[in-house]
């Protein structure tokens, strides 16, 4: 990359921040901590989720962006929903006697999530792309994988950093095309914590395991 590559780069992301409200950077904040805490298996993620949420929920109709305005809210039940599962393991009416633990999908699930997936991203693409809408197909297929994947969290399932590291990637792609550079780079800690997240997750599985032996 050349010096003056780096200086429009540069001049971006000063302008992003300069331009971001507080609103913007609380809602950052407690998404990268939603993101962290998840990593630690630690419940207060949902907590961080759903201020993260509302906070996004306002920036985005307030935008004018009522699709993503109508996601947030999704993640918003979401946020309650992963606390439920998480503090009672997934039977109502009482708490769990220990956290709830990781687990996998058998291959019939993935293929039943990544086929969905697909075939409701390209209805939802085949639409988009009679507007005006940038990467119709591949915004699509980040946006319904996100909503597949936000529940595997909930669930506790150790495949879903696998699925974020894919959307994710995709959506740094996205961003950066756009020249949003400044949550490109937020994108790129999100998929450093996703590495971890696998590997935590991944260790904490295998002990389960032993102990289970």
């Amino acid at each position: 990359m050349d010096s003056a590559r780096v200086s429009s780069l540069l001049d971006a992301v000063s302008a992003a921040l300069a331009a971001m409200s507080w609103l913007e950077i609380a809602s950052v904040a407690f998404g990268l901590a939603y993101l962290v805490l998840a990593v630690r298996q630690n419940i207060l993620c949902w907590a961080a989720a759903l201020v993260s949420t509302l906070l996004s929920l306002v920036l985005f109709y307030d935008a004018r962006l009522y699709p993503e305005t109508a996601l947030q809210v999704f993640y918003a039940a979401m946020a309650v929903y992963g606390w439920w599962q998480w503090r009672h393991g997934g039977r109502p009416g009482e708490r769990a006697e220990k956290d709830l633990p990781v687990s996998i999908w058998p291959l019939r699930y993935h293929a039943f999530a990544i086929g969905g997936s697909i075939a409701a991203a390209l209805a939802l693409g085949t639409a988009l792309s009679r507007t005006n809408a940038a990467f119709p197909y591949l915004d699509s297929f980040t946006s319904v994988g996100a909503v597949i994947t936000t529940y595997m969290v909930a669930k506790k399932i150790l495949e879903n950093w696998v699925y974020w590291l894919v959307i994710d990637g995709i959506t740094l792609y996205i961003y950066w095309q756009r020249s949003l550079y400044l949550y490109a780079a937020l994108f790129v800690v999100y998929l450093v914590l996703v590495v971890i997240g696998f590997y935590r997750w991944r260790r904490d599985w295998h002990a389960q395991a032993a102990l289970a032996a």
